[in-house]
């Protein structure tokens, strides 16, 4: 069966308020990202570049970042659904060295894919005066997906960079676009068009 990808739109460029915006980088820990991880996503390799330029622009802009990193105990009840992963205090659990967070970042640790779900994400947000979030990581569809969609549903505006996100196959991968997208007007942009500044204006930008 063959499926038409519906349409969606993609920003050639996206300008972002620094003190309104923060970067959030999903589950991009061994388990996900390298070869011999419990749950290898292989595209997400392909991620790991433009990831790293957000968040580098990000700190430069004074940006907050925030990292969610799946942690999960023994006998999990989602490992019946995908087998045991991001177990805590293993090596599948730790973030990528290339993407470590630094002194200044923040780490949520979380037990299901909603990035929001029983963590203090949304209260750090709150507090930081966070209206923007720019969605980054793996898996499109999963975790990715339903932090957007816990974002949207709390009218933080959305920001998912569709060179940053990675999905077990292309069906998941696009339709996370098109449901972004569609159902929660969210922006669909790439890590080269954002600008952690706001946009300047016509006179600002015109000829003297």
């Amino acid at each position: 069966m063959q499926v038409n990808t519906p349409a969606y739109n993609i920003a050639r460029e996206t300008f972002l308020a620094p003190e309104d915006t923060a970067l959030l980088v999903i589950d991009m820990q061994n388990d996900f990202v390298r070869e011999n991880g419990k749950l290898y996503v292989p595209s997400s390799a392909k991620t790991v570049a433009p990831i790293e330029h957000l968040i580098k622009k990000a700190r430069k802009s004074s940006v907050s970042v925030i990292y969610s990193q799946d942690w999960h105990l023994e006998n999990d009840p989602e490992f019946a659904i995908w087998g045991e992963h991001a177990l805590a205090e293993s090596w599948g659990a730790e973030i990528i060295p290339e993407l470590a967070p630094k002194k200044g970042d923040l780490v949520i640790r979380k037990q299901r894919y909603d990035a929001f779900f029983g963590t203090p994400l949304d209260y750090i947000l709150r507090i930081r005066r966070k209206s923007t979030l720019v969605i980054t990581g793996t898996v499109a569809n999963i975790c990715v997906l339903h932090t957007a969609a816990s974002a949207a549903l709390r009218w933080y505006k959305v920001v998912l960079v569709a060179d940053a996100i990675s999905a077990l196959d292309d069906f998941d991968y696009y339709a996370t676009l098109r449901q972004v997208d569609f159902l929660y007007k969210g922006t669909i942009t790439r890590s080269r068009g954002i600008h952690f500044a706001r946009k300047p204006s016509r006179r600002e930008g015109s000829a003297p």
